[in-house]
């Protein structure tokens, strides 16, 4: 699924203050300006800068314009980037080297994402384990499971549930966290217009990663 413009926008403007090359107190350009240079209207411009407000990255002044703060957060954004690949999420939050990993296998589904999927105990799944890298570090592990015909899900609705907890030990192996302590964890749940589940994932990232989290619940429009 290719990214909204004022994604894009966000994110470039995100990786540019972030890796220092636009400094801390600087002026933004006018939307006008941005608009101009993106070919977009201001109204996609209204919403990249709504973006990096959300993501503490910038703070506007009435009648002055906006500027970037001076200790810019890593805060998570959702779900407008949940149905980007994970190389596109990190890569826009820096602008050291991302890998990403993934292990794709078919599952028989267990009672509980069984009855999750209103499917019989037994039906196929696809299981995807996905390993996030930052410059050589860990900042990810998620496992996903969906069904065979749900390459990309036409997902409506996102639910989420975040919470610090102490991780599965597949990702606290992965993240290199001490026997005990707890990571930050998000459970995600992809539905259609019907209520219907489409994908389940649980990501999980270290503590100190991000400093906030903006959630936003619907990821199109419902029909």
């Amino acid at each position: 699924m290719s990214e909204p413009k004022y994604v894009q926008i966000a994110n470039k403007y995100a990786r540019q203050i972030r890796s220092g090359a636009i400094p801390p107190k600087t002026r933004l350009p006018s939307y006008s300006e941005i608009a101009h240079d993106h070919n977009v209207s201001e109204i996609v411009v209204r919403k990249a800068v709504e973006q990096l407000h959300r993501a503490g990255l910038v703070r506007t002044v009435e009648r002055r314009g906006t500027y970037v703060v001076e200790r810019p957060n890593l805060t998570r954004l959702a779900p407008e980037r949940q149905m980007e690949s994970p190389e596109t999420t990190f890569g826009s939050e820096t602008d050291r080297p991302v890998s990403v990993e993934r292990e794709i296998e078919r599952v028989k589904a267990t009672d509980e994402l069984a009855d999750d999927f209103g499917i019989d105990v037994g039906d196929e799944l696809v299981h995807v384990v996905t390993r996030a890298t930052e410059d050589g570090n860990p900042v990810s592990i998620s496992d996903t499971y969906h069904l065979p015909d749900q390459e990309t899900p036409d997902a409506t609705f996102l639910e989420e549930t975040l919470a610090e907890q102490i991780p599965t030990a597949l990702h606290a192996t992965w993240l290199n966290v001490p026997a005990g302590d707890s990571a930050i964890t998000v459970h995600q749940r992809f539905l259609d217009n019907d209520d219907n589940l489409l994908m389940v994932s649980d990501v999980t990232y270290p503590r100190g990663r991000y400093q906030a989290f903006s959630f936003r619940m619907t990821v199109s429009p419902s029909g």
